[in-house]
């Protein structure tokens, strides 16, 4: 009896993605009512992470405007808000983003309910995407790093193999990352060739054997 070919998976909306996660608690549940996951609130990956960026933030005379795209649940987010002129929250789950509108509350804070791949990017200095971009497909990262050019800094946190790699294969946008193509996302490779004038990785957390780094790099722009 012959195999059956494999059906191709057919892309679902990222939004309805991004929803189902937080509906199904596809990142695990810590009974709250939005989780993003392991990566969000364990300490020894959260907290070298707002020092690093704290730093960074705070070596400026005049603070930066901040924009958060893909702030998730705002678990490590909410710990950054005093160090911006600004901070822009930015997620694609219009409940998460309601929910964070009453939850948390400062002067220089705000929301919006945005797909960063569609839509405009606020107008910022920084823009922050911790464990965004390992989730989606290579069209939408693309479009995403075209309107990277516009801030003058870009704080990218990913999660990649631990060994060397092929970066940049291509995904369906959703729950999942490369790490199962033995595959991480580089912004400065191919197909994206992301135009910086310099880069610096900032931290890297070695995760249990087999699954992983996940590396915070600070890129200045053109």
């Amino acid at each position: 009896m012959k195999n059956k070919p494999k059906k191709s998976k057919i892309p679902w909306p990222t939004k309805k993605a991004m929803e189902q996660v937080y509906e199904l608690n596809l990142w695990g549940n810590n009974t709250a009512d939005f989780y993003s996951g392991f990566g969000s609130h364990n300490p020894e990956i959260v907290k070298p992470y707002v020092a690093i960026v704290k730093e960074f933030l705070t070596s400026f005379k005049n603070p930066l405007i901040v924009c958060d795209l893909g702030c998730g649940d705002f678990n490590t987010g909410k710990e950054l808000v005093k160090y911006a002129e600004k901070y822009i929250g930015v997620d694609i789950v219009p409940e998460l983003i309601a929910h964070h509108k009453k939850a948390f509350i400062a002067e220089n804070l705000e929301f919006r309910c945005l797909d960063i791949a569609v839509d405009d990017l606020p107008v910022g200095d920084c823009a922050l995407i911790r464990q965004v971009l390992q989730h989606l497909s290579n069209a939408e990262v693309e479009s995403i790093a075209n309107k990277l050019a516009a801030f003058k800094y870009v704080i990218l946190t990913e999660h990649v193999p631990n060994e060397n790699f092929t970066p940049n294969k291509d995904i369906i946008s959703g729950q999942g990352i490369r790490l199962k193509k033995q595959s991480g996302l580089h912004l400065t490779k191919p197909p994206f060739n992301f135009k910086v004038k310099e880069e610096k990785e900032l931290l890297s957390f070695n995760l249990d054997l087999g699954k992983g780094v996940i590396v915070t790099t600070l890129y200045e722009v053109f």
